[in-house]
């Protein structure tokens, strides 16, 4: 099994920074902490967001401590469908983030 998360935790991580979510791999955990800085929201607001537009739920960074802010935290402890579901929706998330602030900088 421990195997199977360490598989869950690479291609997670490695679609997190596909996307433009720079994010480590995790050392012996079940959860990834990608900097949603490049956002311009905060880690509440992101989270926010995402769970009311996509229907997917990350942890505040600003939960774990001022250091945490600008950081989503996400468990990988889901089958590899929900997780690759949850990709999906995190780049559809921000695909359209994008798109409302060009246009609002237009």
């Amino acid at each position: 099994m421990r195997d199977e998360y360490d598989m869950r935790g690479k291609y997670l991580v490695g679609e997190l920074n596909r996307i433009g979510l720079e994010c480590f791999q995790p050392q012996g955990a079940f959860y990834v902490f990608p900097s949603i800085r490049r956002t311009g929201l905060s880690s509440e607001e992101f989270c926010e967001r995402f769970l009311m537009e996509e229907k997917v739920a990350v942890i505040p960074g600003n939960a774990f401590g001022p250091g945490g802010e600008g950081f989503v935290r996400a468990c990988y402890a889901a089958s590899m469908k929900d997780i690759a579901e949850s990709v999906a929706r995190l780049d559809n998330f921000l695909t359209n983030l994008r798109r409302k602030q060009e246009r609002s900088e237009g």
